[in-house]
This record gives C-alpha cells, structure tokens and sequence, in this order.
C-alpha cells in the first residue's frame, strides 16, 4: 500500500505547486523519500534527504562563494578541485557529528551540483529554493503517512474493489 501514500504524497506536492506556479520537481522527490514503510521510515528517509540537502546546500553556497573570489565568471578551474575536497570531507563530518549519516549521499549530490552546475548568479537562489522544495515534500510525505495508515489504505481498497481484496488480520479491527 506504500505505493498508492507514494504516488498520493507526490501527486500532491505537483498540485500545490501547479497552483503556486512553480516547479515541483524537487518537492516530488522529496514526498517520494518522505514515504516509508512506517513513520519511522519515513522520518529516516525523508530527513536524510532534507538534512543532506541542507548541509550539501549551505557547503555548497560557501564554497563556491570562496572559488568566485579567485573566478568571478565562474567556469571550471582547477581551484575546484581542492573545494570539492574539502566540501566532502565537511559534509561526512557534519553529517556524522549530527547522528544523520545517510545524510551523506543527497548532500554530496547537492554539493557538487553548486560547485559544478550553477552559474555564478543563481547557485545561493538556486540552493535555497531546492532547500525548501525538498522540506515542502518530505513534510508532505510525512502527512500523508500519518494521515493514511496501512490499515486505512486496505480497507479502502477492498470497499472500492467490492469485497475483491482482502483485508489483512491486523487491519480488519481497525477503524477507518
């Protein structure tokens, strides 16, 4: 039943950001990590791709502000290359200093999208907005976990397939 809370949480998140007018990309692959198994999973996942994109943005806006001091255009140098270094080495440490090592792989993959995919104009928008469209679908995730349970997801598919699926022992006492 994870996959009909999964589409739900993500289809969500792609509606609110048809009505605000913005993309939802990130927002949906947030909602996606922010539904688990359980709540419990979903709060590891979805903080692990909240808590790496936050601290692989904040590296990456801070690093790359040190390269375009010596490269204002920006551009590919090797200066990056000792950046890169040092911003992974920051991001395992700070990952690990706060108890959210899975942390680690969506942060390096924030990081090296600053440091090698942004223009000089936009890698702060561009790291901020990812930022909060991440929180705006893991938090989405979470809510559609808390608000459709296991046990509520089954019993509404055997009403609307008729009686054709059956319910589970441990959903068939539960209310919905």
């Amino acid at each position: 039943m994870r996959n009909i809370k999964t589409a739900a949480a993500a289809t969500l998140c792609a509606l609110i950001y048809f009505i605000i007018d913005r993309n939802p990309t990130f927002a949906c692959i947030g909602a996606v990590f922010g539904v688990g198994k359980d709540l419990s999973h979903s709060w590891l996942n979805g903080g692990n791709r909240l808590f790496g994109t936050i601290i692989g943005g904040f590296l990456g806006m801070a690093l790359f502000r040190v390269y375009i001091i010596f490269y204002p255009q920006g551009g590919f140098h090797f200066l990056m290359l000792p950046l890169l270094f040092i911003g992974v080495i920051l991001l395992i440490v700070t990952s690990q200093y706060f108890n959210w090592p899975g942390a680690i792989h969506p942060g390096g993959v924030m990081l090296c999208i600053l440091l090698f995919n942004q223009p000089v104009d936009s890698y702060i928008t561009y790291s901020l907005d990812r930022i909060l469209d991440t929180a705006v679908g893991v938090v989405v995730g979470l809510l559609v976990n808390v608000l459709l349970p296991r046990y509520r997801i089954e019993r509404w598919t055997h009403w609307l397939l008729g009686g054709m699926y059956e319910i589970p022992e441990d959903a068939k006492d539960t209310k919905l």
